[in-house]
């Protein structure tokens, strides 16, 4: 029997393969989003200083430093040049998702991500359908918005209200006004729109979409001749749009959309193992090829 708290989008795969494996990558996502915020938020309020700084700029263990591309990028348009080792540390990051993908950022690393899932949960569990249709454009226009703004102003004007940062911020000081953009955010997520905020309006995501057009580290429907139309993949994905030319087009079966977060949900979901992570060179052509 399938617990009812089992999203309706992962049944199938549940009754294919069990519990674990129908969550296998949503298990990984998790371990990986709450160990980078943990990270971060483990200094201010136990003093373990793994990690000093926060998502936008960090140094690692005291050795590495990291810096957030985007928020280098909105410096520069505000009229400031990083300092060296932050200049250095965004292109190692830059170089990691031009391979991996770089929505990957998304789905693996951003703990808004987390907020959004259990909004498309609990949507999906209290039978919320109305779903005011966004255009995803939108994102590149307030991502454009950011670096105007910057421009402007002569500061990092996203990080105002930059729902990442203000997360990390209310964990370590309680500090209401994040809390309230979260919140704000969760209920965009479960009243307005399915993803909402991920899919349609964050400029981060947009600039990562930007970046891991590019990237190595592909989905790939693979085993596409074996797919049976159940829509259980579309249904968890949170861009479904970058799965039709690889599931139902006759070229390459890897999708290869900036905007696919490598987020490994398809592969979860599908009861007949039709996905797998692959790169952007296993691109055989015909329906029948595999990757």
């Amino acid at each position: 029997m399938i617990g009812w708290w089992i999203s309706d989008s992962r049944r199938l795969g549940v009754q294919a393969h069990g519990l674990l494996r129908a969550h296998k990558w949503w298990l990984l996502r998790r371990i990986s989003q709450l160990s980078v915020l943990g990270l971060f938020v483990l200094g201010p309020m136990a003093g373990i200083w793994i990690a000093r700084g926060n998502f936008a700029a960090s140094e690692i263990g005291g050795v590495v430093t990291l810096g957030d591309p985007y928020i280098v990028v909105q410096s520069l348009f505000g009229g400031s040049v990083p300092a060296l080792p932050v200049a250095g540390g965004a292109l190692i990051v830059l170089l990691f998702y031009l391979v991996v993908g770089g929505r990957v950022y998304c789905g693996w690393v951003c703990p808004v991500n987390v907020v959004t899932d259990a909004a498309h949960w609990l949507r999906e569990k209290t039978g919320l359908t109305r779903d005011r249709k966004l255009d995803r454009r939108t994102r590149l226009a307030i991502l454009g918005s950011t670096l105007v703004a910057s421009a402007l102003t002569g500061t990092i004007a996203w990080e105002f209200v930059n729902p990442v940062s203000l997360l990390q911020r209310a964990f370590i000081s309680g500090i209401g006004f994040g809390w309230a953009i979260i919140l704000a955010v969760f209920l965009l997520d479960l009243f307005v729109s399915r993803r909402a905020w991920c899919s349609h309006l964050c400029p981060v995501g947009a600039f990562y979409g930007l970046v891991g057009k590019g990237a190595v580290v592909r989905v790939s429907a693979a085993n596409r001749d074996a797919c049976t139309d159940c829509g259980a993949c579309f249904t968890i994905c949170p861009e479904p749009h970058v799965i039709v030319p690889a599931l139902k087009g006759n070229e390459s079966p890897v999708i290869l959309s900036g905007d696919c977060q490598n987020c490994g949900g398809c592969i979860d979901a599908c009861p007949v193992d039709v996905f797998r992570v692959s790169t952007r060179w296993n691109r055989p052509a015909g329906r029948g090829g595999q990757a």
